[in-house]
C-alpha cells in the first residue's frame, strides 16, 4: 500500500464528510492505493457515527474510537500502529490542512528519500495574539533547544517514511516534537515544505493558550530525555557527588576551625552558631538525594514495563 492517511480528531462531525471526499478525490486523481485512518479521541458529538458510515461504504476507511479523550499524541500513536502504508501522512480533521498537498509530500518521501517532511504554514489565518505570536516564540525555542531547523513544529500536516513511525514512541503530549523524536532515533533526513493554511470552516479550535505552556514544558522534557534519558546517573549522580563534595569540604573546614579556636583558648562558640554548618549539612543531604535519584532512575530504566496508555472502545476496518 502506498499511503496511509492518519487523522486524529475530536468533535469534528461537520467537517468529516467534506474532508473524506476531498482526500478521496486527491487519491483517485493520482491513482494511489491508500487507507484513511480516523482516530476519534473521545468525541461527544456524532463523529464516530460519521466514521462508521464512511467505513461501511468505503473499505479504505478505518476507524479507532477511544473510550475517552486521551490527547493527540495517544491518537497518533494508535494510528501509527494501525498504519500499513509505505508513506504515512498525518493531518488535522478541521479542514485547515489541505489534502491537495499530499502528492508533493508523498514524492518528497518516496522519490527524494526523506525520512520526514513537516508542513510549514507560513501564512496563517489565526489570531495574531492568541496563536501566531506565541507560535513563533515557541518554534524559535524549539529550534534552539532541539537543533532541528523547522519553522513550524506544531503543523499537523506531516509526511513520514513508514520506518520512522514504526520506530518512534509518541507519548504524553510529544506530538509537537515528532521531528525531534525522529532525529533522536537516527532519522536525520528531515525536511520542510511550505503548505497552505485554511481558515476553520466548522466548529471551534480545541486548543487554547495552555498548549504553549505545555509545549515549553514538553520541550524541557524532551531535551532532558534526549541527553540523559538512557543515563540518568550521569546527571543526578554527578550533581549529587559534586554537592556532597563541597558540603564535606565545608564540614571539614568548620571542624578544623573549631579545633583551632579550642587550641588557642578562644571563646567556645558552638558549631551550630556558624552558618556554614547548615550550608554544609544541606549540601550533603541534597547531594545524597540527587545521587539516590540517579541510582533509582537507573533501576527503573532497567526494570520498566510497557503499560497500556489508552483504552479503545471500538474499531472499524482495523484488522
Amino acid at each position: 500500500m502506498q499511503l496511509s492517511i492518519v487523522i486524529p480528531l475530536l468533535n469534528e462531525e461537520e467537517s468529516l464528510p467534506e474532508l473524506y471526499n476531498w482526500i478521496v478525490s486527491v487519491m483517485q486523481s493520482n491513482s494511489y492505493s491508500y487507507e484513511i485512518i480516523f482516530i476519534d479521541d473521545g468525541s461527544t458529538d456524532e463523529s464516530w457515527d460519521t466514521i462508521s458510515n464512511l467505513a461501511l461504504k468505503d473499505p479504505a476507511v478505518k476507524g479507532i474510537k477511544f473510550n475517552r479523550n486521551y490527547g493527540k499524541s495517544q491518537a497518533l500513536h494508535a494510528g501509527f500502529l494501525a498504519a500499513k502504508g509505505d508513506v504515512v501522512i498525518t493531518m488535522d480533521a478541521d479542514l485547515q490542512d489541505n489534502p491537495d498537498e499530499i502528492p508533493e509530500l508523498y514524492d518528497l518521501i518516496k522519490k527524494e528519500n526523506y525520512d520526514l517532511i513537516s508542513g510549514w504554514k507560513k501564512k496563517r489565518y489565526d489570531s495574531v495574539l492568541s496563536k501566531n505570536l506565541p507560535s513563533k516564540l515557541f518554534n524559535a525555542a524549539a529550534r534552539k533547544t532541539s537543533g532541528v531547523k523547522l519553522h513550524d513544529f506544531n503543523c499537523g500536516l506531516k509526511a513520514y517514511n513508514k520506518r520512522v513511525i514504526k520506530n518512534i514512541d509518541v507519548y504524553g503530549e510529544m506530538h509537537r516534537y515528532i521531528p525531534v523524536l525522529a532525529k533522536n532515533a537516527g532519522f536525520v533526513k528531515i525536511g520542510e515544505k511550505e503548505v497552505k493554511h485554511q481558515a476553520r470552516k466548522y466548529g471551534k479550535t480545541k486548543f487554547g493558550m495552555e498548549r504553549f505552556i505545555n509545549g515549553f514544558l514538553d520541550l524541557i522534557s524532551i531535551w532532558f530525555l534526549s541527553k540523559f534519558g538512557k543515563r540518568p546517573m550521569h546527571l543526578f549522580g554527578a550533581l549529587g557527588v559534586l554537592m556532597f563534595f563541597f558540603g564535606f569540604i565545608a564540614a571539614i573546614w568548620i571542624g578544623l576551625s573549631k579545633l583551632y579556636k579550642m587550641y588557642h583558648s578562644q571563646p567556645n562558640i558552638l558549631v551550630t552558631d556558624n552558618p556554614w554548618f547548615y550550608i554544609a549539612l544541606i549540601l550533603m543531604v541534597i547531594g545524597t538525594q540527587f545521587f539516590l535519584a540517579g541510582f533509582l532512575g537507573e533501576l527503573i530504566l532497567r526494570s520498566k514495563r510497557e503499560k497500556e496508555r489508552y483504552l479503545i472502545s471500538k474499531t472499524t476496518g482495523i484488522n
